[in-house]
Parts: C-alpha cells; sequence; structure tokens
C-alpha cells in the first residue's frame, strides 16, 4: 500500500505559497486591469481588486511600498499594477502584492469617456426633446467621413442600391488622429450652411477606443448637437458607442445601417404608392357610388314625381298660417278695444265734470285762473266766477263764514231728529 501524504490545511497553503515564490515570473509581473472594491484602509494600506471581462485578482498595496506622490485611486479606473503574486495563507487565496502602480493609458480614454458623458447628460445633450426626425424622403445627403475608408464605400452602396435617385455628398474628413475631431466639427459646420441637404451622416469603421477617440471628442458633440440638419451617427460596430452616438439624433449600430435609416428602399415606396393609389381608386368609387345612390333616391322622392302634391302643401299650410294671424289680430284688437274701454270708464269717473253733473260748483277768481279753496282768499264785495256743469256765472261776495259751525249745526239736527 502507497504511504499517502496527510497535510493540514495550513501546510497545504504554505506549500503552495512557496511554489509561488519559486516562480521567476510572479516575482515582478505588471498585471492591467480596472479597479473595483477600493478601500483605503486607516492603516494607510490599500485593498482592491483588478477585474477584466473574464476574471478578478484581489490586490494589496502596503503603505510602506508606496514612495513619493501617490495619485487618488478610486473604482473605474484602468490600472496597470507591478508586484509579486503570493499566497495569503490564513484565508487560502493568492493575491497581488503591489509595488507599484500606474495609469493604464487606455483606461485614460474610458474614464475621460464617462466624465464627458457624464457632463453632456447633465446638461441635456442627450435628451429626446431635441431630437429631430429624419426626413421621410430626402433628396441629398452629406456623408462625412474618411474618403478612402470601407465607411463611406458602404454608405454609398447601401443608398444607392435602396434608391439610386437619392444624391450623395462626399465630405472627407480625418476619423482619427490629431485634429480629427476639428475637421468633422468643421464639416458638420459647412453642411449646415448649405440649401440642398437634407440629412448629415457621420461616422467611420471599426477600431479601438483610441481610433473612434475623435467622436468622444466635446467639439464633434456639441456640433452635432448644434446642428439644424438632423445627423445620423454612424460609428463603428454594433458593440461600439461613442458620445457622438448619444448626442446625435439618430445612431447606427454600423456605416451600412446608416444608408439604411436614412433612405427607404425604392421598391417599398414604390408599393406603398400603389397601395396609396389603391386606396384613393376605391375610396373615389365608394363615394361616387354614395352620391349615386342619393341621386336615385332624389329622383325617385315624390316631391319630383308629384311636384304639385308639395305645392298644394305649402298652399295648404300657408292658409292656415293667414287664418292663425287673423285670429291673433283680432284677438289682440278685441283685448286693446276692452283695456280701452276700462281706462275711458276710470277716466269718465275720475272726471270734475262729473261732480259738477251732481249739482256742485267750483269757484274761480275773477280771472278765471285759479280756483277757490279756502274762504280765506274771500274778501266782501269781491267779484269770482263759478263753474257749473252747463256754464259759469260772475258772482258778489257779500259774506265769508267759516264752515265749521255749519258742521257742528247738521251734527246736533241729526241727534236731536231736528
Amino acid at each position: 500500500m502507497i504511504n499517502r501524504v496527510v497535510l493540514t490545511v495550513h501546510q497545504l497553503n504554505d506549500y503552495v505559497r512557496v511554489l509561488l515564490a519559486r516562480d521567476p515570473l510572479l516575482q515582478k509581473v505588471s498585471v492591467r486591469g480596472e479597479i473595483s472594491n477600493f478601500k483605503h484602509h486607516s492603516s494607510g494600506h490599500m485593498y482592491f481588486s483588478l477585474k477584466d471581462e473574464q476574471a478578478r485578482i484581489q490586490c494589496v498595496w502596503f503603505k510602506q511600498k508606496r514612495t513619493g506622490a501617490v495619485f487618488p485611486v478610486k473604482d473605474g479606473m484602468q490600472m496597470i499594477a507591478t508586484g509579486n503574486v503570493s499566497l495569503y495563507t490564513r484565508d487560502g487565496q493568492y493575491q497581488l502584492y503591489v509595488e507599484d502602480m500606474e495609469h493604464d493609458g487606455q483606461g485614460d480614454l474610458h474614464l475621460k469617456f464617462e466624465e464627458l458623458k457624464k457632463k453632456l447628460r447633465e446638461e441635456g445633450l442627450f435628451n429626446d426633446e431635441y431630437k429631430k426626425p429624419l426626413p421621410l424622403l430626402p433628396k441629398k445627403i452629406a456623408v462625412i467621413t474618411s474618403h478612402t475608408g470601407a465607411a463611406v464605400r458602404d454608405i454609398i452602396r447601401v443608398i444607392t442600391q435602396r434608391n439610386p435617385y437619392v444624391s450623395l455628398l462626399v465630405i472627407p474628413v480625418a476619423v482619427q488622429g490629431q485634429n480629427a475631431a476639428e475637421q468633422i466639427a468643421r464639416a458638420i459646420e459647412y453642411a449646415n450652411t448649405r440649401n440642398d441637404l437634407d440629412l448629415i451622416i457621420t461616422g467611420r469603421g471599426g477600431g479601438s477606443i483610441e481610433e473612434l477617440w475623435a467622436f468622444n471628442e466635446e467639439i464633434t458633440a456639441r456640433t452635432i448637437f448644434r446642428s439644424h440638419l438632423p445627423v445620423i451617427s454612424a460609428v463603428g460596430h454594433e458593440t461600439d458607442f461613442t458620445i457622438a452616438d448619444f448626442v446625435a439624433d439618430v445612431r447606427a449600430s454600423t456605416p451600412s445601417n446608416a444608408g439604411e435609416l436614412a433612405v427607404p428602399e425604392s421598391i417599398n415606396l414604390l408599393s406603398m404608392v400603389k397601395g396609396m393609389q389603391k386606396s384613393l381608386l376605391n375610396a373615389m368609387d365608394f363615394n361616387i357610388n354614395r352620391k349615386h345612390h342619393s341621386l336615385e333616391l332624389l329622383v325617385n322622392h315624390y316631391v319630383f314625381q308629384t311636384p304639385r302634391l308639395l305645392v298644394d302643401q305649402h298652399s295648404q299650410y300657408l292658409d292656415l298660417l293667414i287664418q292663425r294671424m287673423n285670429y291673433a289680430v283680432e284677438s289682440h284688437y278685441k283685448h286693446a278695444r276692452e283695456h280701452m274701454s276700462q281706462l275711458v270708464s276710470t277716466l269718465q269717473a275720475l272726471s270734475p265734470l262729473n261732480v259738477l253733473a251732481r249739482g256742485y260748483a267750483i269757484p274761480f277768481n275773477e280771472g278765471f285762473t285759479k280756483p277757490i279753496r279756502s274762504i280765506h282768499q274771500l274778501t266782501p264785495k269781491q267779484r269770482i266766477r263759478l263753474l257749473l256743469q252747463d256754464g259759469q256765472a260772475v258772482c258778489t261776495v257779500d259774506e265769508a263764514d267759516d264752515a265749521s259751525h255749519y258742521a257742528e249745526d247738521n251734527i246736533r239736527r241729526k241727534s236731536y231728529g231736528k
């Protein structure tokens, strides 16, 4: 029986640690990755992970290993860490003991990308409310890209196949390298000065983040946002995203897709026109048939079959109206006459002539200008006039007595029967 070796956990972990320590490659290794789970301990040590799309490794950067000025470290930074790999015996976990760390150039670009993306999003440059619709049937399209790349050939090929009647204006620019972003911005501004363009396509083929960086520059993004012409961004492959994609009115996954989005296929347009033509003819037939049916109803209407009947009906209705009018006039006249009689009766009852007819007289001054209402208006030998029912008489006042004692005598006579 073969003798077996039984180790404790500590012995096994320590054995692996020694094996790692004997490997010269692992004693000075540089690892590229993204910082995550970063923690700066109160002791001064830094603990974090380096990760890529497939794996991660735990790292520790002891305070005494950091010399000179140390840049800020935070999650999301792309870094290159140099150090040795060993096993942390207690946990049985191998990790990278960092001795030095530097920015990864590619990581810096990712960081700049995220910072600019956040800035422009907060300013509202990505908002849907600013997105302009693409024209349904553009007559002329500006293509802003490299005139030697595959992207321009793909765009021209797709648009020509889909609709050969669309004109294209290729504005050649550098799509990578120094001053590429400025060239793209100036080309977009130039396109906006022309009156014969309906749409702009700008982009390039795929590449690394450095190669696509011209479409991540702030000047490119802001120029696209200011464009009054709709802009399709067609940068890289379907998995590539740039700042220009977020600002543009429409993002195409590839340059070929940009051609598809910009121009509908002529065969589809022809089919749509034929469908509209058929719908129009059907609508015309329906309307003509409906009008024809209405005309038949009118022709067969009794009014046109027996027009005299309609005249007779209206004549009868006119007689009825005249009868109603005469009755209304007579009724109104009768009511007015009765009302007038009542007014005359009231006036007659209140007329002073009726008072005179009952044997009374009304005294006036000699000039017949004022009625005499009191004995205090009279003086002896005064001439007055009396108005009677059938004329007037001139009298002379001999005496004017107070009428109160006549009233007392009348009361006394009624009381004693005298």
